[in-house]
């Protein structure tokens, strides 16, 4: 039970944060957009980012398809640990890092304590 209730915890926050990352990027909010600048990615990444987070979170909350689930959760490892080292290499300070660490830690935090039924068998 404890662990059901870890993973309900993480995975429910981490939807939340991708789905709130993923709405600003898919519309390419103003803040978002600078922000990709300043990193030095094309503006264009930011709706391919938006729309694959927005579609991971479906993958992850919905019943079945333990593979698909396991993509969506490679997906935003990387992203997240990305944005990480992104951050770090434009010499962004602490609070840039707080967002992406966080949905990092929920993202292995959801993985690791998912139910048997959300796994690959075998």
């Amino acid at each position: 039970m404890r662990n059901k209730i870890i993973y309900w915890i993480a995975t429910a926050w981490l939807s939340l944060g991708m789905v709130s990352t993923g709405i600003v990027q898919a519309i390419q909010m103003k803040e978002e957009a600078d922000m990709f600048a300043h990193l030095g990615y094309p503006a264009y990444l930011m709706i391919i980012l938006g729309v694959w987070k927005l579609l991971g979170v479906i993958a992850v909350l919905v019943p079945k398809y333990p593979l698909v689930k396991e993509w969506a959760y490679a997906g935003f490892f990387f992203t997240m640990s990305g944005a990480v080292f992104s951050h770090f290499a434009a010499g962004d300070g602490a609070k840039e890092y707080f967002g992406p660490v966080l949905l990092l830690v929920l993202t292995v935090v959801s993985w690791y304590f998912r139910p048997a039924d959300r796994k690959l068998q075998g």
